[in-house]
């Protein structure tokens, strides 16, 4: 999914940006995860997938400490 959004405003380190075509709904970024030379007025495309291989790596790690916790209750 692609969101295409204008910054309408810089304040501290947080740009408010407006999301296109309505922009009637905001996103408050930080600053930080946007190109240094940013500036009020400019469009930006922002692209947001969902990360599958990343979910199934987290979901079988946290499997593995339950079973090593559950392991570690029987012998006490």
């Amino acid at each position: 999914m692609k969101v295409k959004v204008t910054v309408d405003r810089i304040e501290k380190n947080l740009a408010v940006l407006l999301i296109r075509p309505k922009e009637d709904e905001r996103i408050n970024w930080p600053l930080k995860f946007l190109p240094d030379d940013i500036k009020e007025g400019d469009i930006l495309d922002i692209k947001i997938d969902k990360d599958l291989k990343t979910k199934e790596d987290s979901k079988e790690r946290v499997g593995n400490l339950i079973e090593k916790l559950k392991r570690k209750n029987k012998e006490n």
